[in-house]
C-alpha cells in the first residue's frame, strides 16, 4: 500500500507568509516600557526604514526579532517562525548586523567569515563558496587577508554586512549600518543595501533621513514605544501636506502684494520677505487646500511682473519625522 503524500492545500504558501510579523510586542524595564503593544509586518522582498527618536524602540525591537532579547509579551514571528518558541530556526533566516559591530578585531577578514560561517552551520565547502561570495558582493576581496583590526571603519562594517549575509537569510535586520562612516564610505554601503534589497527583505535603522528615502520602499515610525506611522514615502507626505503651501518670487513692489493677498478669501495667511534685486519671496498658505499657484501666475501675468519662482511646497522625509513626532510629544505624557 503506498502513502498518499498530502495536499499542498493544506499548507501556506511560504511567500504568502509575511518575512515579519509582529503582534502586540511589549518589553518593559523597572520603571518603564521600552516597546509598548506594538503590531507591523513586512512582505518578503521589502526594504523598509525603521525610524524613530533616541530612545523609542528600534534597537530593542531588532534585538528582539532577532532573538538577542525575550519580550515581555505579544508575538513575533519571521518568515511564519515564532521568534520566541523556534529560536533556531528564526536565527537561520536571519542575518542581522548590531549598531556596535562586534568582530574580531584580531582575525584576518577571509578568516573570520569563514569562523562565521561555520558557526552558523554552514559546512566546509558550502561556507568556502559563500564566503567567497559575500566577499566580492560587500567590496573586500582585496583586503581579505588584511587584520580587521587594522582596517578603516567603512571597511569593517563591510565586514559586519558581509558576516550578516553569509548564511544566505531571508530576512537581513541592519541597525544603524552607517554610523561614524564618511560621506565616501556612507555613498558606498547606501549602494550596497540597495543591492540587498534585489535579494533579501531588509529592515534598517538609520538617523538619515536621506539614506531611506533613497534606498527604502516602505518607513516604520516608532515613537516611545509605539508605531505612529507605516507607509510609502509618497503617503506619509500626505499626513502633513495638508495646508498646500505655495512659495513664489515675483519683481513686483511689496505694497501692491501685501494688497493682493492680505484680505483674499483663499488665502489663510501670508509672508513676504525681500529677495535679492527687485524681487519679493511669498509664502502662502491657502484655505481649505486650494491650490494657490494659478492666482499667483495670473496676478503676475495681468500686473506684468516677472516670476522666476513657483512651487508647492514638498516635505521631505525629515520635515515629515519631526512633524509626527514632534505631535506626539506636544501632546504630553501617556496617562
Amino acid at each position: 500500500m503506498t502513502s498518499r503524500r498530502p495536499s499542498r492545500k493544506l499548507f501556506p504558501r511560504m511567500d504568502s507568509v509575511p518575512m515579519i510579523e509582529v503582534r502586540d510586542l511589549t518589553k518593559k524595564y523597572p520603571g518603564r516600557t521600552a516597546v509598548n503593544g506594538i503590531s507591523f509586518t513586512v512582505g518578503r522582498g521589502e526594504v523598509v526604514g525603521f525610524l524613530g527618536p533616541n530612545g523609542a524602540g528600534k534597537s530593542t525591537t531588532m534585538r528582539i526579532l532577532s532573538g538577542f532579547m525575550p519580550a515581555t509579551s505579544g508575538t513575533a514571528r519571521i518568515a511564519g517562525r515564532d521568534v520566541f518558541h523556534e529560536p533556531d530556526e528564526v536565527r537561520r533566516r536571519i542575518g542581522y548586523m548590531p549598531e556596535n559591530n562586534p568582530l574580531h578585531l584580531d582575525m584576518r577578514v577571509r578568516e573570520y567569515l569563514k569562523f562565521r560561517a561555520r558557526l552558523k552551520g554552514l559546512g566546509w565547502s558550502r561556507s568556502r563558496t559563500r564566503v567567497d561570495t559575500v566577499l566580492q558582493q560587500c567590496g573586500l576581496v582585496d583586503v581579505q587577508q588584511r587584520i580587521i583590526g587594522q582596517l578603516s571603519k567603512g571597511y569593517r562594517q563591510r565586514v559586519g554586512l558581509a558576516d550578516a549575509l553569509v548564511h544566505e537569510p531571508d530576512l537581513v535586520i541592519l541597525d544603524e549600518p552607517t554610523i561614524g562612516l564618511d560621506p565616501h564610505q556612507i555613498r558606498s554601503v547606501r549602494a550596497l543595501i540597495k543591492e540587498l534589497g534585489q535579494q533579501h527583505t531588509v529592515l534598517i535603522s538609520t538617523h538619515i533621513l536621506s539614506e531611506v528615502e533613497m534606498t527604502c520602499s516602505r518607513v516604520l515610525i516608532l515613537n516611545r514605544g509605539e508605531i505612529i506611522a507605516s507607509d510609502a514615502t509618497a503617503d506619509l507626505e500626505k499626513r502633513v501636506d495638508h495646508d498646500g503651501q505655495v512659495v513664489a518670487e515675483l519683481a513686483a513692489p511689496a505694497e501692491a502684494l501685501q494688497e493682493a493677498f492680505r484680505d483674499h478669501p483663499d488665502v489663510e495667511r501670508f509672508d513676504l520677505t525681500p529677495a535679492d534685486g527687485d524681487y519679493q519671496r511669498l509664502a502662502l498658505t491657502p484655505r481649505s487646500g486650494v491650490d494657490l499657484r494659478p492666482l499667483v501666475y495670473e496676478l503676475a501675468r495681468d500686473h506684468g511682473w516677472q516670476l522666476r519662482e513657483l512651487t508647492r511646497r514638498r516635505y521631505s522625509l525629515e520635515d515629515i519625522f519631526v512633524h509626527l513626532t514632534r505631535s506626539r510629544k506636544d501632546e504630553g505624557p501617556r496617562r
